[in-house]
């Protein structure tokens, strides 16, 4: 077991995330980081398409 010293000297102490910091983490998320993530995931889709029509040639039925 830690004592209360020891707390004190490693920073263990947990303390639980204030109302501010859970807005400020979800608006942190919600504007800047899943736009992103998902600009990206679409981009790699057409990406992937894009590559796999200059390999196999365009989608329809064959000549």
């Amino acid at each position: 077991m830690i004592s209360d010293g020891a707390k004190a000297e490693t920073g263990a102490e947990f303390r639980p995330a204030t109302r501010r910091q859970e807005f400020l983490a979800f608006i942190v998320l919600a504007i800047l980081i899943w736009p992103i993530i998902a600009v990206g995931v679409v981009g790699g889709y057409g990406f992937l398409i894009w590559m796999l029509q200059l390999v196999f040639g365009p989608p329809g039925p064959p000549r």
